[in-house]
């Protein structure tokens, strides 16, 4: 890793302008868009995290990590075939859409790409950054050897489904729409006699509560691909347990021995997030409540635990090929209060049955940290999703790593990786507005990490700027480059909350340096990031240290997402967003 330790002293000459609202910056004239657009061009990409919660021994032949996938991979989904299993998780306003894993022990996963990797099959144009893709749903049909993917483009297309004989291919059909599924959340499931159904959230047909939903079933006709008859509703003003359940969501059905079970989220995707289970003789019910319920939570358990793990929920679970049952589900990992900017992550736990029932936890039991497992493959996945790593890019590949996203789909090839460096066009667009940036985001996967680059750019006025940024939406995040002020080249750190954007440090480049190589580093530690520079091979230099960055959690943004960070450029730097929401 080419990184020192950070510098003790700052650069001298630095002006800051400390809690400066931005001021509009001189846009692009009429001649400035018709002309070829600046280049930045990154050298490299490097990303180092380093968590307590990894740092601990295990065994990696029996012993396992949770989160199994960390950082922003939220609302797992798995299904089988064979001796292969495979998971989708939600990408909201990213594109592509919908990553598909691939692995053989439920812990060690390989990405496979994306599901949805065509504008042909998501258009994410002009939706705010916690809309898009919900909740995608993966499962296998036996009857017809066919892997189908069902989701919600939420403010978008609504619910479809895309399908493939072949998840390795990196092929999957075009959405076909599903304009009787309404709301969100729905999912697959295949009977033993060859009948399929879809199981979904929607809107009862009088609100009774708030946050009432219920929870509903259609028949699926595989062969024309749409559904077929009247709905079932399977759960609407609650059980026993819980006379009112709120947000009742993400619901599965499973027939296992001939008995139906339907699991499903309820109380919000926050700290009062928990799984139910209910189980019927038919498919249609009626459905009669866990007596354990719920059967995965952590909303009863003392704040000052240690390894905190909140917001658990949005359970899939199958059966392996030796007969154990195993489930994946949503988790956060706060490092202050519910403060956290990896958004939520993927974790797996055993499936206990007690008297015909599944159960993940018990009351008050924590998520653990390490889980025993047999017959793992260690060293059989790919080694970036969960753990400490060091993840870089040289950019001496054809494709584009599997690591980056695009905010919304890219209009226009505004990247191009060649020769060992990525080239970024200086766009007319910029990061504060709901439109496609030239931004390109990889996860935060730690709370303790560093990510650093290597950038040349040479801005000609006073609207370019290129380097990094730390993004969580269009009004929460850090932009971190260079770009000129007053005719003179110089290094800004912004920092934007709500909307309101501060510019934190302007540093002018030092005279010899305007050609130079230019070295950007970003530290973040919890709720503090560090911001360093260098020149050439110089030591870094700090810019600006222990910056208050809980701006880029979902707490503080809101939303559904985690933070991003990545390469930047632009060719006018607009005032962010007004004052509307961005979730």
């Amino acid at each position: 890793m080419k990184t020192s330790l950070w510098a003790a002293a700052i650069l001298l000459g630095i002006t800051a302008v400390t809690a400066h609202a931005r001021r509009p910056l001189q846009t692009e004239t009429s001649e400035q868009q018709a002309s070829a657009p600046n280049k930045a061009t990154f050298s490299y990409f490097e990303y180092t995290g380093n968590d307590a919660r990894f740092n601990v021994p295990v065994d990696p032949a029996k012993q396992y990590l949770n989160p199994i996938v960390a950082g922003f991979w939220p609302d797992p989904s798995i299904c089988r075939k064979g001796d292969d299993f495979y998971m989708v998780n939600s990408t909201f306003g990213y594109f592509p859409g919908v990553p598909i894993f691939h692995s053989k022990d439920l812990v060690n996963w390989t990405p496979l790409g994306h599901v949805l990797n065509r504008n042909s099959q998501l258009d994410l144009t002009g939706l705010r950054h916690s809309r898009g893709i919900y909740a995608p749903a993966i499962e296998y049909n036996p009857h017809n050897d066919t892997f189908y993917m069902i989701t919600t483009s939420t403010d978008g297309a609504w619910n479809f489904v895309v399908k493939t004989k072949d998840p390795h291919s990196g092929v999957w059909s075009d959405p076909i729409r599903l304009p009787e599924v309404f709301d969100i959340d729905p999912s697959f499931f295949f009977d033993d006699d060859g009948k399929a159904y879809i199981v979904h959230r929607t809107d009862p047909p009088l609100l009774k509560f708030p946050n009432h939903k219920m929870i509903v079933l259609r028949e699926y006709d595989i062969e024309n691909d749409c559904t077929t008859g009247e709905m079932t509703v399977l759960v609407e003003e609650g059980l026993n347990w819980l006379p009112r359940p709120q947000y009742i969501e993400g619901p599965h059905i499973y027939n296992i021995d001939g008995r139906y079970h339907l699991i499903a989220a309820e109380g919000g995707t926050w700290e009062q997030h928990a799984e139910v289970a209910l189980t019927a003789n038919n498919i249609k019910g009626p459905y009669k409540s866990n007596p354990v319920n719920p059967i995965l939570t952590q909303r009863d358990l003392p704040e000052n635990r240690p390894d905190k793990v909140t917001t658990t929920g949005h359970l899939d679970f199958l059966q392996d090929a030796k007969g154990e049952w195993w489930g994946v589900f949503l988790a956060c990992r706060p490092y202050e209060g519910n403060y956290y900017n990896t958004g939520r992550e993927t974790f797996l736990l055993p499936v206990e049955w007690k008297d015909g029932y599944p159960v993940i936890l018990e009351k008050g039991r924590a998520v653990p940290t390490i889980v025993a497992k047999n017959d793992l493959r260690p060293n059989t996945g790919y080694p970036y999703l969960t753990g400490n790593f060091t993840w870089r890019d040289e950019f001496d590949t054809d494709a584009l790593d599997f690591e980056w996203s695009f905010i919304r789909n890219p209009r226009g090839e505004w990247w191009r990786q060649a020769n060992g460096k990525m080239v970024i066009d200086a766009l007319p667009r910029s990061i504060y507005t709901m439109d496609n940036p030239a931004y390109l985001g990889k996860r935060q996967q730690h709370q303790v990490f560093e990510a650093e680059t290597i950038i040349d750019f040479v801005p000609a006025a006073s609207g370019e700027l290129a380097g990094m940024a730390y993004f969580q939406n269009e009004r929460f995040n850090f932009v971190f480059g260079k770009t000129i002020l007053n005719g003179q080249q110089t290094i800004t750190l912004d920092r934007t909350e709500d909307g309101v954007t501060h510019r934190l440090v302007a540093i002018s480049v030092p005279a010899g340096n305007e050609q130079t190589l230019l070295r950007l580093k970003i530290s973040v530690n919890s709720d503090k990031g560090s911001f360093f520079i260098a020149y050439n091979d110089a030591n870094w230099q700090a810019v600006a240290e222990g910056i208050d960055v809980r701006n880029l959690s979902t707490h503080a943004a809101g939303g559904f997402v985690g933070a991003t960070i990545g390469m930047y450029a632009t060719s006018t730097v607009t005032p962010p967003l007004p004052n509307i929401p961005t979730w």
